[in-house]
């Protein structure tokens, strides 16, 4: 059984909260950082490619759990914007392996540097008190994130 907190009125009360103040901050971010209109699917490929490395159509597809058909459609339009690039397989000649381009790591770079920039603007606005509980708060949910447990109860 999960641990009830005296703090909260209760532990599904709390996950709630923590789901809508993640997901407006996530949303408030993507809004201040595509200046570049990527749809959520295209920035997904470029993280993917930038922290996996090339990738084949399928490999992509099958982590991003969309159908290869889908997948093909978002590369395609990297490609043509400059943002990725296909390479040969070095031992299937039949496929391709697709990498980020320069262009491609610059707007991984750009994205990553526009959300830096606007938390730490809006951390700034934040008193000293507030400043030192968000920094427990994240180590918080990064050990939630890092949980294992499926199955809380």
């Amino acid at each position: 059984m999960a641990k009830q907190s005296s703090v909260f009125p209760g532990v599904d009360a709390a996950a709630s909260d923590l789901l809508a103040a993640c997901g407006q901050l996530v949303r408030r971010l993507r809004a201040e950082s595509n200046n570049q209109e990527l749809s959520w699917s295209q920035m997904a490929v470029l993280i993917r490619l930038e922290e996996g490395g090339p990738s084949s159509i399928a490999d992509m597809a099958r982590a991003e759990l969309v159908k290869p058909q889908s997948m093909g459609v978002t590369l395609s339009v990297l490609e043509e914007e400059g943002l990725v690039e296909r390479r040969p397989h070095p031992t299937d000649g039949r496929q391709f392996l697709f990498a980020l381009t320069a262009a491609g790591v610059e707007a991984r770079r750009r994205v990553r540097a526009a959300k830096r920039t606007w938390l730490a603007g809006a951390v700034a606005t934040l008193t000293d008190d507030e400043q030192r509980d968000l920094l427990v708060a994240a180590a918080v949910i990064r050990r939630l994130a890092d949980s294992t447990s499926r199955d809380p109860a």
